[in-house]
């Protein structure tokens, strides 16, 4: 669930007045992270190995959830969006096709099952810093 503060200050005060309609609110569990016009809500997210995080598409741009591959932790199972097995070949599709896109109010979801850091971004928005972790088990939160 979005700690209404770390929402608030990432978001600032514009999106405070949007709060209800951006990332996961009490009454929409349908979603563990909404991704506004350009971040993911919450950013970082902890969960338990084996448990699949849901992404939800909250704003009206597309998106993708396109896994770091060479960060994630070793022998652990790439995710992408559009079910793309590299980083590499999503990608490409994203910049032939829109491929992977996530859609306004559409979902991606993936189980985490082993241990450790896992980073990912929005490739359309990338270059505006669209990026998130999920942190699963007994990891250190990162310094960002």
């Amino acid at each position: 669930m979005v700690d209404r503060r770390t929402f608030l200050a990432t978001t600032g005060a514009f999106a405070a007045g949007l709060a209800g309609c951006l990332g996961r609110g009490a009454g929409d569990a349908d979603h563990d992270i909404g991704m506004s016009s350009s971040a993911f809500l919450p950013a970082e997210y902890r969960v338990e190995p084996g448990t699949t995080v849901t992404w939800k598409n909250t704003s009206t741009h597309a998106h993708t959830v396109t896994a770091y591959e060479n960060t994630l932790p070793d022998g652990t199972e790439y995710f992408a969006s559009g079910g793309y097995e590299t980083e590499q070949g999503a990608r490409d599709a994203w910049y032939e096709s829109g491929g992977g896109a996530i859609y306004a109010g559409k979902t991606f979801s993936h189980t985490f099952e082993q241990p450790g850091r896992y980073s990912y971004v929005c490739i359309p928005h990338e270059s505006s810093n669209m990026a998130g972790v999920i942190l699963v088990g007994d990891v250190e939160e990162t310094d960002d």
